[in-house]
């Protein structure tokens, strides 16, 4: 709970000066009853009194006019509330693996598919951005809410040798740094992963639970054999508070493909992709055909817009002023016949 107007609250101080006059003017009443020639006159003149009835009405005032105070120091409460903004990466397998048939017309034209109906979704205050890895990995479009350009950088996703599932997780971990301003530059060399004394300095890790308000949706059908090694990024990603989804696509016997005159079985490796998404907690998903494929990019349409946000609950205090001061009113009228 924050105050948008927080010295508002200085008209506290009124508070404990009407209990003071309150009580003064009590007294106040006791010496005009005093006046009275005899103690039997006193109470003949004052009858059985309301004993503590008497103070239920100004008590509930005070209350009243407390929420009141509060309410005019505009309080706000953080909550997790549905938003429609956010930044959404789509790091797609590119690799040769993708050229097999078990998804028809193939993987990747499955993936390129179910991606366009993913952007076509989403709301405009949603950026969206197309990360290619095979070997390497390169953003293929910055994040943006321009459907026009994601669907044109999807269809161009064409097959690469390789798959390098970490360099594809750097790279989108670079484009949240420089759409966000959180994190920045990730140095890579192989001397620094052998040597952890010549690493890099990092940023302070995000405290656990908290997130960035950006994703990445990691989509591959292979396992890696590049360098770096994907769980080491997926602890980086964690260390940024950014979730990684990991989508397998692909049959669960596999599939054989031949590139380049070679006939190569592709495996799929959950373990890997599970470990991933359980790091930054994220969620893993198997997508064995394009059908689950689509419901992969359906459910994260609608499962991946919460956010940590600030709302004004000054209505709801002022209705509580309100409740308290009609309570009031109405003790005093039912016992007094008269507002307190």
């Amino acid at each position: 709970m924050s105050l948008i107007w927080p010295f508002m609250l200085a008209l506290l101080l009124l508070i404990p000066v009407l209990i003071l006059v309150y009580i003064l003017l009590q007294r106040r009443r006791q010496k005009y009853a005093l006046r009275y020639a005899s103690l039997s006159l006193v109470k003949e003149a004052l009858g059985r009194g309301p004993g503590w009835r008497r103070h239920i009405p100004a008590a509930l005032f005070l209350i009243a006019l407390t929420a009141m105070i509060f309410a005019l120091a505009r309080p706000e409460a953080t909550t997790l509330v549905p938003s429609a903004e956010g930044t959404i990466i789509l790091a797609i397998d590119v690799s040769g693996s993708m050229t097999a048939t078990d998804l028809l017309p193939n993987r990747m034209e499955a993936a390129k598919s179910a991606a366009r109906a993913f952007v076509e979704k989403q709301p405009d205050t949603v950026q969206v951005a197309i990360v290619s890895f095979s070997d390497n990995a390169f953003v293929v479009q910055p994040p943006t809410d321009d459907k026009e350009a994601l669907l044109s950088a999807i269809s161009r996703l064409n097959w690469q040798r390789g798959t390098a599932i970490g360099r594809g997780m750097v790279a989108s971990l670079e484009a949240i740094a420089e759409k966000t301003g959180q994190g920045g530059e990730i140095i890579l060399s192989q001397d620094q992963s052998q040597d952890p004394t010549n690493a890099a300095p990092q940023p302070t890790p995000m405290p656990k639970g908290q997130y960035q308000n950006a994703i990445i949706v990691l989509l591959t059908d292979g396992e890696n054999n590049q360098w770096p090694e994907p769980v080491e990024i997926a602890q980086i990603a964690a260390d940024r508070g950014v979730r990684v989804y990991t989508v397998g696509i692909g049959s669960e016997e596999g599939a054989i493909v031949r590139i380049q005159g070679r006939a190569i079985r592709t495996r799929l490796d959950e373990q890997t992709l599970r470990t991933i998404s359980e790091m930054t907690d994220g969620v893993y998903y198997n997508a064995q055909t394009e059908t689950d494929l689509v419901k992969v990019y359906e459910n994260l349409s609608t499962n991946l817009v919460l956010k940590t946000d600030k709302i004004e609950v000054t209505a709801y205090v002022t209705a509580i002023a309100v409740f308290f001061s009609l309570l009031a009113g109405f003790f005093s009228l039912l016992w007094f016949n008269r507002l307190p």
